[in-house]
């Protein structure tokens, strides 16, 4: 193991040494009220005709995308709904979007809605130009796969949290296999975003809290990262900052427009942050719940969080504590451990709040072998996790989220 962890290490210490380097584009980005409106138009001014809009069934329903299909249409756009994506997409769901563009003969891609709609937005567009499966995408983006870039794509987050609109990541799942694959390059980011708060005024609280909570763990493993530079540094502070701010308040009144902006924007700037810094366990941990359970990924790394924090201590003590200074987090004390002791604890305090559980209902002991191999197998090498988890670490972690504490057996 430990000549395992050698490898990791060196292989993270590779890619913390090129990331500074690399030019990741940075979408062209609407903020505000109806900024949806204004991305339609000058989509449809930049000489686009034909345009795949890729969606889901309730958010059509809900009307959230009316606006924004009218002003396309009014100024001559031509437009197919694709709105068959479900939660975890699959590999499904992708072929059949490709098929629909393929026949619509679209020159352009606009994904609405939360990180389903626009991780398979991605999927079908980056797959549809390669003419190839989405596992053949798949794998760390240093050795993509892709050849050619897709069509003019462009997304309108309808939710705070994913900041999918602004990462090089699409996260596809493999449902046969029960596993979520990872499509990483950069030829995946939006031309163009909008942030508009309207479009997140009728979330439901549950949805609002456990989409918040995945922005914060964003910003929060991008910051404690290995992978962090000084920018990305800055983003997850911002991020961290907006979302400690305003997601209470966001949670308890869904109409304050302010609160509204405020998430979407540290959503964004957590993207934008965990995009080039990357993640860790949290994340590596809840992909394995949202493949095995069908655990929705904010809710699984709102309930990972402050666990997996805790037993990444005290390699990341010294990261909290600065990360809690500079977003001015109340404390008796301003030495590290007292520090990155209450950082964790408002995380605790904030989900308590929004009624967010403290274990996995669906866990099983059984399964922990598992999960822990597969957490593992993403995190390592990859992430810039802050310690590398020996195998009973993972173990106990997994032990104290049962539904039923102590029902593990060895």
């Amino acid at each position: 193991m430990a000549k395992t962890y050698a490898i990791s290490r060196l292989r993270v210490a590779a890619t913390a040494a090129i990331l500074p380097r690399l030019d990741i584009p940075t979408p062209l980005s609407f903020v505000g009220a109806d900024s949806s409106l204004a991305l339609c138009r000058m989509m449809a001014s930049s000489g686009l005709q034909r345009v795949l809009v890729v969606t889901d069934k309730a958010l059509l329903s809900l009307g959230l995308a009316d606006d924004m299909l009218a002003t396309l249409k009014e100024a001559g756009v031509a437009v197919e709904i694709f709105s068959d994506v479900e939660p975890d997409p699959g590999f499904e769901i992708v072929l059949d979007g490709i098929a629909r563009l393929k026949a619509f003969g679209a020159n352009a891609v606009l994904a609405i809605g939360g990180g389903s709609p626009i991780d398979c937005a991605k999927a079908i567009n980056l797959c549809h130009a390669n003419d190839c499966h989405p596992r053949e995408l798949a794998g760390l983006w240093l050795y993509a796969r892709a050849r050619k870039p897709g069509l003019p794509f462009y997304a309108v987050p309808t939710t705070a949290g994913t900041g999918s609109e602004v990462t090089m990541a699409a996260v596809i799942s493999d449902k046969q296999a029960g596993v979520k694959l990872s499509i990483i390059d950069p030829r995946l980011l939006p031309i163009g975003i909008a942030l508009d708060p309207k479009l997140t005024l009728g979330l439901p609280a549950g949805v609002t809290a456990a989409t918040g909570m995945d922005a914060l763990t964003h910003a929060v493993e991008s910051y404690v990262s290995a992978l962090a530079y000084p920018e990305t540094e800055g983003w997850g502070v911002a991020a961290t900052r907006l979302i400690l701010g305003n997601l209470e308040q966001a949670h308890r009144d869904g109409s304050d427009m302010a609160a509204r902006e405020a998430m979407l924007l540290g959503s964004y700037l957590g993207g934008m942050a965990f995009t080039r810094a990357g993640v860790g366990y949290v994340h590596a941990i809840a992909h394995q719940f949202g493949a095995l359970y069908h655990l929705p990924h904010g809710l699984a790394n709102a309930i990972l969080l402050p666990f997996v924090l805790e037993a990444s201590r005290p390699n990341c003590d010294q990261r909290l504590a600065q990360l809690a200074r500079l977003v001015n987090l109340p404390c008796d004390r301003d030495d590290d451990d007292a520090l990155a002791t209450a950082f964790i604890a408002r995380i605790r305090q904030l989900n308590a709040a929004m009624a967010i559980p403290t274990t996995v209902e669906a866990l099983r002991a059984a399964d922990f072998d598992r999960i822990i191999d597969a957490a593992f197998a993403e995190a390592h090498g990859t992430y810039g996790v802050p310690r590398y988890f020996e195998w009973h670490d993972a173990f106990t972690l997994l032990r104290r989220l049962l539904p039923e504490p102590g029902a593990a057996t060895t």
